[in-house]
This record gives structure tokens, C-alpha cells and sequence, in this order.
């Protein structure tokens, strides 16, 4: 049975994810997660399905919309395979539309992954990680407290992976482990420190990391047109087990 067949396992990755990267809040309502963290990343202001018996009528529509309007931010709709399939056409009568599809990626992990002795792992983002990570990512100033916050509500061990080259950073990546599996966030390798391979001794010092505390399994989410990235994580052994799209309206 794929993993499309089975809502339990998407629904059990969704969990990973959602805590791998928290909402500052989250409230469930008519079988619809609504995550809120200020605006900051769309992944945590979205309107998530939890179950193919959502609720899908007007009213409900309305009433998951109004907490983001009322809030004056832009109702964001991340349609993954729990969706049940009435919610697509009544979104498109109100004008949404696709903006961007991304794909969940599970790659087992093993001992081989060596962890690269330039990379720092550390237990919470340093000083010199929050800086990087603001500039390079970037952080607008008025979400700089919320990403703080998100940051540290990552539950423990979390391990913020971070490269300095004479006192200049050159790459950095998030990974939390939860059970068996890490997730992987925001890896970035600024643009002076391109075509170095960076992205691999970043992303593989984190699984060997992850390995070392009972992980088996990593999993991502990447933007299904990451030319860059795509190739990488599929040479490491990552595969896609489900996409999902963001929808936003006029």
C-alpha cells in the first residue's frame, strides 16, 4: 500500500512536520488544523487538512478564513493528500489559486553518513546562527522575534548546524529529531560559499548527528522546482512520498 493510500501514515508524517517546524498556536477545528505564528513562513500560518472527513462546506470555508482576516493576514490553504476533494473546487469558485507545490521526502538513514569536522552542531542557535540565519534566509525585522520564538520552541534534541570560515559564515541547517526520525529545515549556503559541497557536509554531518541519537529516518520538504537541492537529496537516498500545494486567494 503507498503512502497515498494510507492516510494514517501522511497523517503521522504531518505530525512530524508540524512539530519539527511549530506554530507559534495551533487550534483544530472541523477536522482543519489552523497553525499562526505572525505571518512568518507559510508552512506556519496555513490552513491544514487532517483527515479526508474534514469538514467541507461554505460555512466552514468562511469560518476558517475569518481568524486570519481578522488577524489582517492573507487566508493561506496547504492542500496535502488528506484533503478531501470537495474542498479544491469550492476554493477555486472564490478565486484561490496554486502558488507553489512542494514534495515530503523520507530517506532512511545509516552509519555511513560521516559528520564533517568543520560543521558545528549545536543544542540552540547561537548568537552568530540567529545573525547568519536573519541575513542569509532572510528574516524581515518585524519576524525576527517570532523565528526566535519558533526557534526555541523546537523540542530537544534539536541540533542547529552552522559553518564559519574566518569568522564569516558560509552554510547552516536545522535538524529536530522526534522517535525515529529528523527533520531537515532551512538549509542554506550563502551564495560566496556556493558549489563547495557545503550543502552535502552540512545536511550529512546532521544525519550522522541524528544516527548518533537513535534516528533512523530523516524527512524534508522541498519546493518541487529546487533544481539545486533536488538532486542532492535524491543522491543521498531521499524519495517522495507525498506533495502538497499552497493555495492563496486574489
Amino acid at each position: 500500500m503507498s503512502c497515498l493510500d494510507n492516510p494514517a501514515e501522511v497523517r503521522r508524517l504531518e505530525e512530524l512536520a508540524f512539530r519539527g517546524w511549530p506554530a507559534l498556536e495551533s487550534r483544530d477545528f472541523a477536522g482543519w488544523r489552523l497553525r499562526f505564528s505572525h505571518g512568518y513562513t507559510k508552512r506556519a500560518n496555513s490552513i491544514n487538512p487532517l483527515g479526508p472527513e474534514a469538514q467541507c462546506d461554505p460555512e466552514v470555508v468562511s469560518a476558517l478564513e475569518a481568524p486570519y482576516v481578522d488577524l489582517g493576514q492573507t487566508p493561506t490553504w496547504r492542500l496535502t493528500p488528506l484533503a478531501p476533494p470537495a474542498i479544491r473546487p469550492l476554493l477555486a469558485v472564490r478565486g484561490y489559486r496554486a502558488i507553489e507545490r512542494s514534495l515530503l521526502q523520507v530517506c532512511p538513514l545509516h552509519a555511513r553518513f560521516a559528520a564533517d569536522a568543520a560543521v558545528h552542531i549545536y543544542p540552540a542557535p547561537t548568537a552568530a546562527w540567529i545573525e547568519a540565519f536573519c541575513l542569509h534566509s532572510p528574516v524581515p525585522p518585524q519576524h525576527r522575534e517570532t523565528m526566535q520564538r519558533m526557534l526555541a520552541a523546537i523540542a530537544a534534541p534539536a541540533g542547529f548546524a552552522f559553518v564559519e570560515e574566518a569568522g564569516q559564515p558560509m552554510a547552516m541547517a536545522i535538524g529536530a529529531i522526534e522517535g525515529d526520525h529528523m527533520g531537515l529545515f532551512d538549509v542554506l549556503v550563502m551564495p560566496a560559499a556556493r558549489r563547495r559541497g557545503l550543502a552535502r557536509r552540512v545536511t550529512e554531518s546532521l544525519y550522522a548527528w541524528a544516527w548518533g541519537h537513535g534516528a533512523r529516518f530523516a524527512y524534508l520538504q522541498v519546493v518541487a522546482t529546487n533544481a539545486a537541492a533536488l538532486p542532492l537529496y535524491a543522491d543521498q537516498g531521499f524519495r517522495t512520498v507525498y506533495g502538497y500545494e499552497y493555495l492563496l486567494p486574489p
